[in-house]
Formats: C-alpha cells, sequence, structure tokens
C-alpha cells in the first residue's frame, strides 16, 4: 500500500485581493501560513511519514511546502518542477475576478476559469507578470514558456511530469506534492478519470491535505480531506 498526499498551497496575496495569479510569483498570507501549519498537523496526526517531495516553481506553493515539513521535523530533498505550476492565465493576469465578471458577465468569467480547452487572450510578453521576464525560469527553454492556458494545456504538462518522475514512485512510497488548485484539479482529472463536465465542478482548498491511499494493485482505496472541516465536494469521484 502506499499514499499520495495532494496540497494545494495556503491562502495567497492575490487569493486574499481575489486577483487572477497563475504564473505570478507571489508569497503566501498570514492565514496562508496558519493553513500549511496546520497541513503539517494533520499529517502527523494521521502518522502520515512521506518519502518524497514535490513541488512547482512558485513561491506559494515552496513556502507552504517548507512549512508543512519544518512541521514534521524533514530534511528530505524537495524535487521542483516548472509542469506542476498553476495554470497560466494569460492576458487574465493580475485582474480582479469579480471586475472581471462586471465587465465580461459572470458565465464568461466562469468559462475562463473552469472550462477544459478555452484559454484566454494571451499575456503581452513585455508584460512584468510574464514569466519570460522573471528570472526563475532563465533554464526552462523559451519554447516551453506559455503566453496563456486552458486547463487542457495545464492537464498536459502536469500528466506528463507526473507519468515521467512520479507514477513508478507512488507504487511503494508515501508521495507529497504541494501545488496549486488547477494543477491539483489535472492530476485528479487523470487519477479518477472524471470527465470535462466533472473537472469543472471540482473545487480544492488551500492547505487541506488530500489524501489519497492506493491498494496493492495500484487501484485508489481511499480518498478524503484530513481536515473534514474544510472539506470540498468528493462526489465526483
Amino acid at each position: 500500500m502506499s499514499n499520495l498526499i495532494l496540497v494545494r498551497h495556503g491562502q495567497s496575496i492575490w487569493n486574499l485581493e481575489n486577483r487572477f495569479t497563475g504564473w505570478v510569483d507571489v508569497d503566501i498570507t498570514d492565514k496562508g501560513e496558519e493553513e500549511a501549519k496546520k497541513a503539517g498537523d494533520l499529517l502527523l496526526i494521521n502518522k502520515l511519514k512521506i518519502d518524497y517531495y514535490f513541488t512547482s516553481f512558485q513561491l506559494r506553493a515552496k513556502r507552504t511546502l517548507s512549512i508543512i515539513k519544518k512541521i514534521l521535523n524533514d530534511d528530505k530533498q524537495v524535487q521542483e518542477f516548472w509542469e506542476l505550476n498553476e495554470r497560466h492565465y494569460g492576458a487574465l493576469t493580475g485582474l480582479n475576478k469579480d471586475e472581471m465578471k462586471a465587465k465580461l458577465g459572470e458565465q464568461k468569467v466562469h468559462e475562463f476559469r473552469r472550462s477544459w480547452n478555452l484559454r484566454p487572450d494571451k499575456l503581452d510578453k513585455d508584460s512584468p507578470y510574464h514569466p519570460l521576464n522573471s528570472n526563475i525560469y532563465k533554464d526552462v527553454p523559451k519554447n516551453f514558456i506559455p503566453d496563456t492556458e486552458s486547463l487542457e494545456d495545464t492537464y498536459d504538462r502536469v500528466i506528463k511530469i507526473y507519468n515521467s518522475h512520479i507514477k513508478e514512485l507512488v507504487k511503494k512510497n508515501n508521495i507529497l506534492i504541494s501545488a496549486h488548485g488547477n494543477s491539483i484539479r489535472a492530476l485528479c482529472k487523470f487519477l479518477f478519470k472524471l470527465d470535462e463536465n466533472q473537472i469543472s465542478r471540482l473545487e480544492i482548498p488551500t492547505g487541506n491535505p488530500l489524501y489519497i491511499k492506493f491498494d496493492n494493485n495500484e487501484n485508489i482505496s481511499e480518498c478524503r480531506y484530513l481536515d473534514n472541516n474544510r472539506a470540498k465536494d468528493l462526489v465526483v469521484f
């Protein structure tokens, strides 16, 4: 038996401000720190010892994982992959979601956020929010860095890195991935074989570990949020 624990980063500054964040590297809030600490405490309470840690290139996911590891008193190395980044929201990046609802209509914003293959307009390469202008991605080939993404695009890169670097480890180890709402949604679509309608309904809460248990045949035998008080609906599974 083995376990996979998926943790969306604690509340970020732009979560609090209700802005489209995507690949912009914002930190977590004080509440986000508390969520990360509670996530670590829940892992301790459930006696979950982690063998391998994975995260994205983004500060909010890395900071959340750092806090969790401190709670666990664990100094194991963390593997970072840009492919686990949040979805790139293109020209919506930095904009307030409520203001966009007023401008574009609630239905259109919902489509941008939840549809499977709809991409927002591309973000201008001269924008300070564009990852090409961030030193974080200096070693990533430029043709891999997006100007905008659909959830399908996010799915493709997340599952590629999962299959190449994580899947084999999950068979015999406890794995923790600290990532983002859409990269975790993409992974859940793959693991639970969700269709496009189901994935549009899936919401991932911040800082609440999603515990997935595999049996000896590599089938999922259990799935639950460790903090039941903040659990989102898993009926789609």
